[in-house]
């Protein structure tokens, strides 16, 4: 479009005006290159023999927590983690048709940050807390990074690991609980005149980190009137309220907003006259980038009606 723009005026002899859909992108690769589109398969996840008796049991547990507890929906937060690449795709590609072996490039690269996502049972949507790998600020995105401010605002935390992955650890998530979970509780029982010792309850994944002896220990100092809660082993997909009712839209938020990035990146370059456009794949760009992907994300899902649909649904 961009070298042969006078295409766009171009009227056919039935009347219509040339498209750059879908179905023509797919026909001339299909008829040009003879390519067809090509996914990956993995074995899909397996629920335990009893998940029906494991969730029947923790919904009974919590009827109980939260009859004997006196609790409000706004003190029960559920929390989940999950890797965000920094260029996501869809694991498919083009190749030709018939390929007995098809490479999916980037697709195992491990280039990403982890993202917690919580929300209160009275449709809250809390502050994100964005881990990134390193060991110091450095290793997070720039305050100048599109949308810093706006983060910022919103109360999120950019946060490195400390080690040379992007996933949480015990570090990480104390500094969750301290900056944004347990002020959350605090507001929450002041909006509802409830006194600080009122319980709440923390419903996160059994992941080794979170059930460790030490971090209980340390909730249990620190935070003792936040209860923990465990999703049961392996039924995340049908227990965890933030897996798919929240983490799946708020990837494709972010997808999109990656995709607004390279279209940019793209037009700038052909803009300029560049023959060949190459795209900046240096991880501090990225990691600059993702901090508007996320107050996007965050803008597209901070509507109580859409949070509260995913306690429902759970």
């Amino acid at each position: 479009m961009e070298q042969k723009p006078e295409i766009l005026d171009k009227t056919f002899p039935d009347g219509s005006k040339f498209q750059a859909s879908d179905s023509f992108v797919r026909s001339w690769l299909h008829d040009a290159l003879n390519w067809s589109r090509r996914k990956g398969t993995r074995t899909a996840h397996k629920l335990p023999v009893d998940w029906e008796d494991q969730c029947e049991r923790s919904f009974l547990r919590k009827v109980y927590m939260i009859k004997h507890q006196d609790m409000l929906p706004a003190f029960y937060v559920n929390s989940d983690q999950s890797q965000y690449q920094f260029a996501p795709g869809d694991k498919m590609t083009w190749a030709e048709t018939g390929a007995s072996q098809v490479d999916l490039h980037g697709n195992d690269e491990k280039r990403a940050f982890t993202l917690m996502v919580s929300v209160a049972a009275d449709g809250m949507l809390l502050p994100f807390q964005a881990i990134y790998a390193g060991m110091s600020d450095r290793s997070c995105p720039s305050t100048k990074a599109p949308g810093y401010d706006e983060a910022k605002a919103a109360k999120f935390i950019f946060e490195p690991s400390g080690t040379n992955t992007y996933w949480s650890n015990l570090e990480r998530m104390k500094s969750f609980v301290d900056k944004i979970l347990a002020p959350y509780f605090e507001d929450a029982k002041k909006a509802a005149g409830r006194p600080p010792t009122q319980k709440t309850c923390w419903q996160i994944d059994v992941w080794s980190v979170h059930r460790s002896a030490v971090f209980r220990e340390w909730m249990k100092e620190n935070h003792p009137t936040i209860i923990l809660d465990y999703v049961p082993g392996g039924c995340t997909g049908v227990a965890q309220p933030c897996d798919v009712g929240m983490q799946r839209p708020l990837k494709h938020s972010a997808k999109k907003s990656y995709h607004e990035d390279i279209v940019q990146e793209v037009m700038d370059q052909l803009k300029r006259g560049q023959k060949v456009v190459v795209m900046d794949k240096r991880i501090a760009v990225h990691r600059d980038r993702s901090v508007r992907w996320l107050v996007n994300a965050h803008k597209a899902l901070n509507k109580k009606e859409l949070v509260l649909k995913v306690s429902i649904r759970t």
